[in-house]
């Protein structure tokens, strides 16, 4: 026997699902990176408003100190700044957006170190300088922003580390690109140093920086530029900032997890142990104790019950069909087997003591029943066929064409038939419409007698045909009325009556949605067969 696993609990697999469902959004976060691009932006739009206000600053007090004609001497802007609003516009929009985007950005290697120079800073530019210098030590302090200044030949005049006044950036793309007239920012590696940060550290595992230059312009002249850079925050340490609410945050959804598992479970699981337990019932044989459950929670689950008390009933009323056709065959053959065997213990034990006439009658017996044991058991193979019959779906065939057919074989046996309708095609298959029809035909002849007369007429009605065969027999008595369509049932037993033709009859037209049933007759008996109506396309 193969060896079986064991499987989760059901409570178990919805709060795993749930669970993996609950952190996808987390995952998706981190491997897309969104998040880390939105706090890099943000970086980025910080240091171009200090950098803009400094442009600005820078700008208004290089032009206070500044001689009439100084201005003229500086460099020109090579490069636009911003876009115009139109086509044919020549004014053009000088706002700061940030664009930077770690989906698509390149990330530069560190800038290198500012390098001496033998070029002097510019004379109005160190004057502002000395005063901007404060300034923006204050705003390191305050943003952690590096920041430098530069004149219009990338000489640092300002720094807010102090330490590199007078060397030269004019190498670093960045500031080359904002000596030129437009602004730029970028995103460079950072190298990491083994220094001990704390987690509320803004540099702590964060390998990259962003850097912004800014030019300052007068008149489409370069007075020089704003170098600012800072490290961006990352979701480790956002995540780290906001590490109690987030645990708060997860226990309550956690919780809110558990509940739902244990809910759905609660509402899967309880049903479906109690089906189980109802199918475990119907396969011990337990057929009859099997009940609705109470509270199904689900739709799925009351379908399953129902469909589970459907086949307890189907099972119950076919083991009820099996047990009273096995009475039933028992019953009738045994009768003709006893027969059977005390003519022949006779025969055997007396044969030489009887007489001629004696042995012909006791044979004659033998071989009367022996030809009823095969009538019956032709006729429960033929209940068999009617029992397993399951209709194609298509099947059709003109109630008039089989009529007229089976009236011209009983004619042609001296029965007297009559047969009136027209044409009406009807759901069922011509075997089986054969067999319903020389059943009744059989029996009016079996309790009419060879001078019976019988009548089929048909006739279509909406969406069925109705098949009407009566005879001017004697008639089935009120007594009787409810037991003829029973197995084994039969007032004819001793013409050859088995019981089983109306029987094996409402089985087959049940098969295809039809019924048969006993009607009120003035004279001799009559039934009534009602077929579904056929289109006459579909007739085969």
């Amino acid at each position: 026997m193969k060896r079986r696993h064991p499987l989760p609990r059901i409570r178990t697999v919805l709060f795993a699902t749930y669970l993996v469902v609950l952190l996808l959004p987390v995952a998706g976060i981190g491997i897309l990176r969104l998040y880390e691009s939105a706090l890099v932006r943000q970086t980025e739009a910080e240091l171009l408003a200090q950098a803009a206000v400094l442009s600005a600053t820078y700008r208004s007090a290089w032009l206070e100190r500044a001689q009439t004609d100084a201005l003229a001497s500086m460099p020109q802007a090579s490069l636009p700044w911003g876009t115009p609003p139109t086509a044919q516009s020549s004014e053009r929009w000088t706002a700061l957006f940030p664009q930077l985007d770690l989906a698509d950005a390149s990330i530069l290697p560190p800038p290198a170190n500012a390098v001496l120079t033998a070029r002097r800073p510019e004379p109005v530019a160190l004057q502002v300088a000395r005063t901007l210098n404060p300034v923006v030590g204050d705003v390191r302090r305050m943003t952690l922003a590096a920041i430098r200044i530069v004149d219009a030949w990338g000489v640092i005049v300002a720094s807010s580390g102090l330490t590199d006044l007078g060397l030269s950036l004019a190498a670093q793309d960045e500031v080359a690109q904002a000596l030129r007239g437009a602004p730029t920012t970028v995103l460079r590696a950072r190298i990491v140093t083994p220094a001990d940060y704390g987690w509320d550290s803004i540099s702590r595992n964060t390998d990259l920086r962003v850097f912004v230059a800014v030019p300052v312009l007068a008149e489409g002249r370069v007075l020089g530029a704003v170098l600012a850079s800072r490290t961006p925050r990352n979701i480790a340490q956002m995540l780290y900032g906001k590490r109690y609410a987030l645990l708060e945050l997860a226990a309550v959804l956690i919780a809110a997890v558990v509940a739902l598992a244990w809910f759905t479970g609660y509402a899967i699981v309880r049903p479906t142990r109690q089906l189980a337990a109802m199918a475990q019932r119907v396969a011990a044989g337990d057929i009859r104790a099997v009940d609705p459950l109470a509270a199904p929670m689900t739709r799925e689950a009351r379908s399953l019950s129902d469909s589970i008390q459907t086949m307890a009933r189907t099972l119950e009323a076919r083991a009820d069909y099996v047990r009273d056709l096995a009475l039933g065959i028992s019953h009738e053959f045994k009768t003709p087997l006893t027969a059977i065997r005390g003519g022949a213990e006779l025969l055997r034990d007396h044969l030489d003591d009887m007489s001629s006439d004696e042995r012909q009658h006791f044979l004659s017996n033998i071989l009367a029943d022996t030809t009823r044991l095969e009538r019956l058991v032709r006729r429960l193979f033929e209940l068999a066929q009617a029992d397993a019959l399951t209709p194609r779906g298509d099947e059709s065939c003109d109630v008039k064409t089989a009529a007229l057919e089976i009236a011209d074989e009983f004619r042609r046996k001296g029965a007297r038939i009559s047969t009136s309708g027209a044409s009406a095609p009807a759901v069922i298959d011509r075997a089986s419409l054969d067999i319903v029809l020389s059943n009744l035909l059989d029996n009016a002849r079996q309790h009419g007698g060879p001078d019976v007369s019988t009548g089929i007429a048909w006739r279509a009605e909406p969406g069925a045909v109705l098949i009407d065969v009566s005879d001017d027999g004697v008639g089935i008595s009120a007594g009787n009325a409810d037991r003829i369509f029973e197995r084994f049932f039969t007032t004819a037993r001793d013409s050859g009556g088995t019981g089983l033709g109306l029987a094996i009859a409402r089985r087959r037209l049940a098969a295809y949605g039809g019924s048969i049933r006993l009607v009120p007759a003035a004279r001799g008996a009559a039934f009534e067969v009602r077929l579904k109506a056929a289109a006459p396309a579909d007739m085969a």
